[in-house]
């Protein structure tokens, strides 16, 4: 076997290869992956979007009177707001120390999102717990229908986002990663931006618009 076809069988089998960039300067297929599922993601919310504008401007008060100071933009989830969107920078942070084949700095500042992420669905779960508490449930009428879709579904793809990065988070201590190999790491740090995006337009429409 020749040192040429040693390095093609190299490359076929390794469990990397497929996480390089493009060797044409074109984008790779796990990113370009990612970009074409959250154009069906971006939809998919714009149509949620839509069905809240539509019942809000169907029914009248909006919001109904026994819940008008249900959600508050300052109550507990001003600060998980808060950390989801530090969680981005450190998304991002994690991204740059891998490019720079900085492993320790990407295992730190995955590990902070990761915990950052975890942090933000336990006070989901628990600020449900306090609206329930106050009447506010799936049951009542548009205004908590449309509320628990929205954030349920968005709660979702946090936890999605939540299982990607403790898999990169798996390889990049196990060495996975380089500055040439880190494919999935772009994709996943994709997503999350996206998720956190998405929250900061649920938030500035359910709490501040209202």
């Amino acid at each position: 076997m020749t040192s040429d076809s040693h390095a093609l069988t190299t490359t076929e089998h390794s469990p990397v290869a497929g996480l390089a960039h493009d060797a044409s300067g074109g984008i790779s297929n796990p990113i370009l992956g990612m970009l074409l599922f959250i154009t069906s993601e971006v939809m998919f919310f714009a149509g949620l979007f839509a069905a809240y504008f539509a019942s809000r401007a169907a029914v009248a008060p909006w919001p109904p009177a026994e819940f008008e100071h249900t959600l508050e933009p300052f109550s507990l989830v001003f600060p998980a707001t808060v950390m989801l969107v530090i969680s981005s920078v450190t998304c991002q942070i994690g991204v740059n120390a891998i490019r720079r084949d900085d492993r320790a700095g990407f295992v730190r500042a995955i590990g902070l999102t990761l915990i950052l992420g975890i942090v933000f669905l336990l006070i989901q779960v628990y600020d449900y717990g306090l609206l329930y508490s106050e009447g506010l449930t799936v049951a009542a009428g548009p205004y908590g229908t449309t509320y628990y879709t929205l954030t349920g579904f968005h709660g979702a793809h946090v936890f999605g986002g939540v299982i990607m990065l403790a898999v990169i988070l798996y390889r990049g201590m196990a060495g996975q990663f380089s500055s040439r190999h880190h494919d999935a790491v772009e994709a996943t740090s994709i997503y999350w931006h996206f998720v956190d995006v998405v929250w900061i337009g649920l938030y500035t429409t359910l709490y501040w618009l209202r």
